[in-house]
Formats: structure tokens, C-alpha cells, sequence
């Protein structure tokens, strides 16, 4: 008859060591909690620059160039409504309601990503896009990805929705030194970002994905079907009426096919 089997007990420095190995995610979690920006300075006050800008402003000096920076913050009630409901619909449909994670969006996101092998398809919501812009930049990491969920959870604690929102409109990316909806629409539209129409906050909106390779004046075919799906949304929204969309659909066409006849009598 086989002997039994006896466990070794573990001496006291093993049993340390096993503890800290167990605890050492929470441990790491917690440090950078208590490490990571406090939120809270922007309840009232407005970032004075972010980690993208910064960032963008050494990849120009990287290469000999000065990046001008464009960049007019301004509190929500002094935006189209449109616009704002354009960029939440496409960008975030459910932020209202989640706490900073849509874990529907990042299922099905894993899923999509398991079907194709890839790590193309997103996820963020728009509380993970603003800490992203506000405090860490683009550079791809499991380190940043944990700290950008850190940093989500405190925004949501430290501030009111709206005031998440109205951050990430002044904060976001709208083109080479585009920094926020109003510098953006005064840059592609010429106009404030009180005044855009429908047609043209969703062609602001579907910027979002891309923003340094798109271009309003010279939209894309995937920047064009982009736009046609904010404005549906809109409309599904009831944000425009069926009348107000056939209307905005026809001016969208409008600019659209103007932008093409340029390219064609541009074209050798």
C-alpha cells in the first residue's frame, strides 16, 4: 500500500512571500489611486493644458515643427444642443447611464476582437476617453489601460455627468492643434459651436474615431457614411424632426457632392 501523501508546511517566509504575490495587484491598484491626478480641482476650473496636448506638441517638436495650438473651452449651455447630443450618440450612446464603463460595449468589443484577431475595435466610454486626453496621452499599454480605468472611476466619483461631458467636449481631439468643439467647429465651419446645423455637428461628430486624418472640407467616403449615421441617430433620437432630417440630409448631400465636384475639376 502506497504511503499518503504529506504537505510540507510552508515556513513563515514562504507564507509572506505567497500573501504578497496575492495581494500585490491590489497593492499596485491602490498605490496608483493614491498616486494617479485628483479629479476634483475640476469641478469649476478648466484644465490650463492636457496630456494630449502635450503630447502632440513634443511628437511636432520631434520632427522641427511648432504645433499651434487651437483651443476656446466653453460650458455646455453655450453649445448646440445638436452637437452635443450628435458627439454623445455617436461616441457614448449609453453614458447617461453607465458608471464610466459601458460593459456591454466592452463584451461585445471582445468579441468582435476574438472574431477577427485583432485589437481594432474600441470600447471607450467617454468618462475613459477624457481621462485618456486629460491625463495620459494615446500610447497603447496595459499599464496605461489600468490607470486609465483608475482614473475613470475617480472622474465619475469627483464629478457630476454633465460635467464629465462638458470637460470632454472642451478637451477632445478635432484636427492637427484642434483641441474642443468650439475651436473645432471655428476651424472646419468658420463659425461658433452655438450656431452649427445638424448636417454639420454630425459631420463634426464622425470626426471622433480619426480626428487628425479628417478632414470636413475634404471628407472621406468613410467620413461621409459616418456623418449619415450621426444624423440618423439624431433623427431615431428625435433630437430632429422627419421633415428637419430630410432637410439636413439633402444639405449634407449638397456638401458632399460639392466637396467631389472640387476634387474633380482639381484633378489632372
Amino acid at each position: 500500500m502506497a504511503p499518503k501523501r504529506t504537505s510540507t508546511p510552508l515556513s513563515p517566509i514562504k507564507r509572506l512571500l505567497a500573501l504578497t504575490l496575492a495581494l500585490s495587484p491590489v497593492l499596485l491598484a491602490a498605490g496608483a489611486w493614491l498616486t494617479l491626478p485628483d479629479p476634483t480641482e475640476l469641478v469649476a476650473a478648466e484644465p490650463k493644458t492636457t496630456a494630449l496636448i502635450e503630447q502632440r506638441q513634443a511628437e511636432a517638436k520631434a520632427k522641427g515643427q511648432t504645433l499651434r495650438i487651437q483651443r476656446s473651452p466653453r460650458p455646455m449651455k453655450d453649445l448646440s444642443p445638436t452637437l452635443v447630443r450628435a458627439i454623445v450618440l455617436s461616441e457614448d450612446g449609453r453614458f447617461w447611464s453607465h458608471d464610466g464603463f459601458d460593459w456591454a460595449e466592452l463584451k461585445s468589443a471582445a468579441e468582435r476582437d476574438l472574431e477577427t484577431k485583432s485589437f481594432a475595435r474600441g470600447g471607450s466610454t467617454i468618462p475613459q476617453q477624457l481621462a485618456k486626453n486629460l491625463y495620459l496621452g494615446t500610447k497603447k499599454s496595459i499599464t496605461r489601460k489600468l490607470k486609465e480605468a483608475i482614473l475613470t472611476v475617480k472622474l465619475e466619483n469627483a464629478l457630476e455627468k454633465a460635467r464629465i461631458l462638458e470637460l470632454y467636449l472642451n478637451a477632445v481631439e478635432l484636427g492637427p492643434g484642434v483641441f474642443g468643439v468650439e475651436a473645432g467647429a471655428q476651424h472646419h465651419f468658420k463659425q461658433s459651436a452655438a450656431r452649427l446645423s445638424p448636417h454639420q455637428a454630425a459631420l463634426l461628430a464622425a470626426m471622433l474615431p480619426a480626428p487628425r486624418k479628417a478632414d470636413v472640407l475634404h471628407p472621406s467616403p468613410k467620413l461621409a457614411i459616418r456623418a449619415r449615421r450621426v444624423l440618423r441617430l439624431l433623427r431615431d433620437a428625435k433630437e430632429i424632426s422627419p421633415s428637419e432630417y430630410e432637410r439636413e440630409s439633402m444639405a449634407l448631400e449638397i456638401l458632399l457632392s460639392a466637396v467631389s465636384a472640387t476634387r474633380e475639376a482639381g484633378a489632372p
